[in-house]
C-alpha cells in the first residue's frame, strides 16, 4: 500500500462523500453499502482489487459457497456488486492525508495520491493487514501450490505433511502452532538468535532466510541460507506459510491511533480517534483476521460513515 517516499501530483480536486483505501473484502464490502445508500462513493486501490483474497487459490470457510470459491473470483463478484450500485474505482498510490477545517468547522479529509488530490466528508481505511512485496525466489511461482499467507486458509490442505513459517513475530508463531493440528512438523525460518517455543511439533530455525522456493508442480523444498556462516542447505517441505511483517499505516501519519504491532486502534462500529475516519477488516484492531469478519467490518464501516455524513449534514 501507500508510503510517504511516494511523490505525490496534483491536478484538478475532486469531492466524494466517501472515499475507501483499499479493495479487500472490507473495502469492497464498505463500497458496497455506502453506495448503495447512493453515497459518491471512491475506492483507492492498487492494480488489482482484492488484497490478500487474490493470493488463495480456493476459500472454504466464506458461507454461501459450500464448494468453495476462488479468492480471485470472489473479488472480481465483490467488486462488481459494488460497481452496480455507483462506487467509482481507481488505481493510484496514496501518498498523504490531511485534514482542513470548513465554514461549518466540520472537518473534511484530503487524500493525495501519485494522480491527484480528492476531498471526502469520511474516510475509511481498509488497507488489509501487512501484505509484503513478494521478495523470495520462486514465490510467486507457487503461490496457491504450497505458498501461503494463511494458516488458517489453508491448513487443511496440508494434512500429515512438514510445512514451513516465515517470521519471528506472535503472528508468525500463533500461525505455526495452529498449523500443528495438521502438519507433521512446522519448522520456524526467522532471522533471530533464538525463539522460545516449546511444542514438539514446532522446530526454530535461527539466522537463516530463505534464498529459494522449489518444486515442480507444488512446492517441494526449500534452499535456506544461514545469514552468520552464509552457508546453504535445502529443507524438504510441502508448504511455506508467509508471516513477515510490514506497514500498511505509514502514509496516515499519526491522523489515527495504533497500537504497538501498528494496527489502527478502532471499537467494533470501526470508529477511530479522528472523528470521520473508520478503520475495518484487517488492518483494524481485532483477533480474528478471515474474509467473514474482513466483510462485517465494511458493512459496520459503512453504517458508520453514513451515521456520521447524516449528522453532518442535518
Amino acid at each position: 500500500m501507500p508510503n510517504q517516499s511516494t511523490r505525490c501530483i496534483l491536478s484538478i480536486m475532486e469531492t466524494y462523500d466517501v472515499i475507501i483505501i483499499g479493495a479487500g473484502p472490507a473495502g469492497l464490502t464498505a463500497a458496497i453499502y455506502t453506495s448503495r445508500a447512493k453515497l459518491h462513493t471512491l475506492v483507492i486501490e492498487k492494480p488489482t482489487p482484492g488484497s490478500q483474497m487474490l493470493l488463495a487459490d480456493m476459500i472454504e470457510n466464506y458461507p454461501g459457497f459450500p464448494n468453495g470459491i476462488s479468492g480471485p473470483d470472489l473479488a472480481t463478484l465483490m467488486k462488481t456488486q459494488a460497481e452496480r450500485f455507483g462506487a467509482i474505482f481507481t488505481t493510484e498510490t496514496v501518498c498523504e492525508i490531511l485534514q482542513e477545517d470548513n465554514n461549518n468547522n466540520n472537518k473534511t479529509r484530503i487524500v493525495r495520491t501519485d494522480k491527484t488530490e480528492y476531498t471526502t466528508t469520511a474516510l475509511i481505511l481498509a488497507t488489509g493487514g501487512g501484505t509484503r512485496p513478494l521478495t523470495y525466489k520462486g514465490e510467486t511461482e507457487f503461490i496457491s501450490r504450497g505458498v501461503s499467507y494463511c494458516a488458517t486458509c489453508d491448513g487443511a490442505f496440508f494434512e500429515g505433511a512438514e510445512v514451513a513459517v516465515v517470521g519471528d513475530g506472535d503472528a508468525a508463531i500463533e500461525e505455526a502452532t495452529f498449523l500443528t493440528r495438521f502438519a507433521s512438523m512446522v519448522y520456524i525460518i526467522h532471522k533471530k538468535d533464538s525463539i522460545n517455543i516449546t511444542d514438539p511439533k514446532i522446530k526454530t530455525i535461527p539466522n537463516t532466510e530463505i534464498e529459494e522456493i522449489i518444486g515442480t508442480e507444488t512446492v517441494e523444498r526449500l534452499t535456506l541460507r544461514n545469514l552468520k556462516t552464509n552457508t546453504l542447505s535445502d529443507l524438504p517441505v510441502k508448504g511455506v506459510f508467509m508471516f513477515v511483517k510490514t506497514e500498511n499505516t505509514a502514509f496516515l501519519n499519526a491522523l489515527v491511533s495504533t497500537d504497538e504491532k501498528g494496527y489502527i486502534t478502532a471499537d467494533e462500529t470501526t470508529k477511530t480517534n479522528a472523528p470521520g475516519v473508520f478503520a475495518c477488516g484487517d488492518v483494524r484492531t481485532k483477533e480474528l483476521r478471515q474474509v467473514s469478519t474482513a466483510v462485517s467490518d465494511g458493512a459496520a464501516a459503512a453504517k458508520a460513515a453514513i451515521k456520521y455524513i447524516e449528522k453532518i449534514n442535518q
